[in-house]
């Protein structure tokens, strides 16, 4: 029998057991939703015994939030490369960027949104928190980079522009607001960026 310990909050899967399950939980939640995958669903889809998966993760919350940090671990480590490898070329950076939250961000259906709002609001917070982290790390160093470079206007403070993504992403990306709009997450955040980029760049950036 496989013997693991609980991980520690807000610290990703640390050993093969724990990533076996994170995994397949994390591709079970996110395109079906929290509610309607169950612990017993996931023993048998990994050929495990409750027994075992109980022993890595004592309730299904505590495997979500394994999940949700596994997730943004991921997106934090891809967005690094792309900052640290483009930073003579903001404009690039920001069209990886999006490409790359996009990739992200077509992982995850709205039922998983919807049900960990309902389900689970203190990880919906976690959500949100970290959400708000990424966006002011790299999509921040991005902006400054391109305001340096002539690229983002100088008349909007790098520390505006992101508070304005931010809000925007806050007040569309729940799933409320996007039932009502007939959004999903990708195509949500792609229009929020779109609007925002097209707002803060000059006419040299647009002209490239």
């Amino acid at each position: 029998m496989h013997r693991c310990t609980v991980p520690e909050k807000q610290k990703p899967a640390e050993n093969s057991a724990q990533q076996r399950i994170v995994a397949e939980a994390r591709r079970h939640f996110f395109a079906h939703g929290f509610r309607s995958v169950t612990m017993d669903d996931l023993a048998e889809e990994l050929g495990m015994s409750k027994k075992t998966l109980y022993a890595c993760f004592p309730s299904k919350a505590a495997l979500l939030e394994a999940v949700i940090l596994e997730k943004f671990r991921s997106v934090d480590a891809d967005l690094g490369r792309i900052t640290s490898a483009t930073s003579s070329d903001c404009l690039g950076a920001l069209h990886h960027l999006l490409e790359c939250v996009q990739g992200h961000m077509e992982e995850i259906q709205p039922p998983f949104v919807r049900d960990i709002r309902r389900e689970a609001p203190d990880l919906f917070k976690v959500v949100e928190s970290r959400r708000r982290d990424v966006i002011q790390r790299h999509f921040g160093k991005v902006f400054l980079e391109g305001r340096r470079a002539g690229l983002i206007r100088q008349d909007i403070p790098p520390k505006l522009a992101i508070e304005i993504l931010l809000g925007a992403v806050q007040a569309i990306m729940n799933p409320p607001k996007m039932e009502e709009l007939g959004l999903t997450p990708k195509s949500g955040f792609s229009a929020i960026i779109k609007v925002v980029l097209e707002g803060l760049t000059t006419e040299k950036a647009r002209s490239q």
